[in-house]
């Protein structure tokens, strides 16, 4: 059986209020308050789509063995490199085999849903046992304009395999047309969107109908037949026109999150399937639909598994993690759409020697470190000679990836001076579970989160960036559990 063995959602700390933005930018266009209900989520400064859709494939390979993973596939339309595979990077930080295929998916919002066709298909193929496909977005829409209020920035994760399934995958039907409602091009930084009625009339209305009713020809199967009908479309109107030309009774619809999360563009259909499986029952039935210039439309069963399977709140608990930001400029200089003046340290140079990324990409990417052999002291950074002075073992080191094990701070401080857009900078000594002591910036919190003593768990995030070559630096940083404490 082909299908679905685990799922995740994850969306960012920090929520902006959209009357916030109303506030700001209402005296521009007084329209956007027709889209002022509800929140969006934030990326934090040092987040991106990369961070995320490894926030959501840590969370969603709990309870498995990332040395099982045979494939990695990610989606984005906010890839933050154009030549550089960013499914490796998202593959090394989850601490996956070298030995694996990866792939990138863009170009569309729902590239999410296609890179989640791919993974099943490589899996029925024979070609694969167990396959990560993940979806990521943080998209840009100018201010004051309807794309800045509805936009929200999230990931999701999907592991895919053909034991211990969730829920089955039955089958699936998809429409590739060149019909183009929003536009980036590979310049540009904000969507750019058509009128609005070409968008609803002819886009939602038209091409999702058509997919469902496409499958359902496919399949012998009545749209009544689905417990859930799961697709994105931020148009009240348009959904509720959709769901009227389907004949959908409402208790079919899935709600689109749009109050919660907005819309978060590649990720969109994989977050709203995450909270469609955390309510399913067995024998349910479940129709995705991804949407963006044609549509997929992808067909599961919910399985007896589904009762066993641990933690299934993967999508709420990430909603329920919240801190509003209440300030909107901060939004503007951390998106970077207004220039913020960091002071002189902010010009040092950030050169990346790829040369020394490349030889400690294990430690940079998966925050792998070393168990030694004979007694059993985990170190970090990795060490070919064991650090404590009993043993001093040479080559007798196993690897151990540290990023699941959380840690315990030990010291901390906050620096005013330090160039940053999100002030001060706070960092400081981590203990890692099990032994091994680093240094780490401190990120989701407030100088009065921190404790001595206090337990943290480790988030990939963007160290730095050098704007001179347009690289991001990945590392790990740590953030306050305090809900861990025992």
């Amino acid at each position: 059986m082909i299908g679905i063995r685990s799922y995740a959602g994850y969306v960012p700390h920090y929520r902006i209020n959209r009357m916030t933005i109303y506030s700001a930018m209402g005296w521009l266009n007084p329209a956007i308050i027709m889209n002022a209900a509800g929140e969006k989520p934030v990326a934090n400064y040092d987040e991106d789509s990369i961070t995320m859709a490894v926030a959501a494939g840590i969370r969603c390979l709990q309870g498995f063995n990332p040395d099982t993973l045979d494939a990695v596939y990610f989606a984005t339309t906010t890839a933050p490199y154009k030549e550089r595979q960013n499914a490796n990077i998202v593959a090394g930080a989850l601490c996956a085999p070298e030995e694996i295929r990866s792939a990138d998916f863009g170009g569309s919002v729902k590239a999410g849903t296609t890179a989640l066709l791919a993974a099943l298909e490589l899996v029925a193929a024979g070609a694969g046992k167990n396959v990560l496909a993940g979806a990521a977005d943080c998209r840009l829409g100018k201010a004051a304009s309807v794309q800045e209020m509805v936009f929200g920035d999230g990931a999701a994760a999907v592991l895919v395999g053909d034991e211990d399934v969730i829920a089955a995958y039955k089958g699936s039907y998809s429409i590739s047309v060149d019909f183009v409602d929003h536009l980036r091009g590979a310049g540009s930084r904000y969507d750019r969107q058509w009128e609005e009625r070409w968008i609803r009339d002819l886009g939602y209305e038209r091409l999702i109908p058509q997919a469902v009713e496409g499958l359902c020809r496919k399949y012998g199967l009545q749209v009544s037949d689905f417990t859930r009908v799961i697709y994105p479309c931020y148009y009240g109107a348009a959904r509720k026109n959709i769901n009227r030309k389907l004949g959908l009774d409402h208790s079919q619809v899935q709600d689109d999150l749009l109050q919660e999360t907005g819309d978060t563009g590649a990720a969109h259909p994989l977050l709203m399937l995450a909270r469609a499986l955390e309510e399913a029952s067995p024998g349910d039935r479940l129709l995705l639909i991804g949407y963006g210039n044609g549509c997929d439309a992808l067909y599961f069963e919910v399985t007896e598994q589904i009762a066993r399977f641990p933690d299934r709140k993967r999508m709420s608990d990430a909603l329920a993690r919240r801190v509003e930001l209440d300030n909107y400029n901060k939004y503007l200089v951390w998106r970077s759409m207004v220039p913020a003046e960091t002071g002189l340290r902010a010009e040092e140079d950030y050169i990346t020697r790829w040369s020394l990324i490349w030889r400690n990409r294990k430690a940079i990417l998966g925050l792998q470190g070393t168990l030694c052999r004979h007694c059993s002291t985990q170190q970090f950074p990795p060490q070919r000679v064991c650090v404590n002075p009993d043993c001093g073992a040479v080559d007798q080191m196993d690897p151990v990836y540290l990023a699941g094990k959380g840690g315990k701070i030990v010291s901390y401080t906050a620096d005013m001076l330090a160039a940053s857009t999100n002030p001060p900078v706070i960092y400081g000594n981590v203990d890692f579970n099990g032994g091994g002591r680093s240094m780490f910036d401190f990120t989701d919190c407030t100088l009065e989160d921190l404790k001595v003593g206090l337990p943290v768990r480790f988030s990939f995030r963007i160290k730095f960036y050098d704007p001179k070559r347009d690289t991001v630096f990945y590392f790990w940083k740590a953030v306050p559990a305090p809900e861990e404490v025992s």
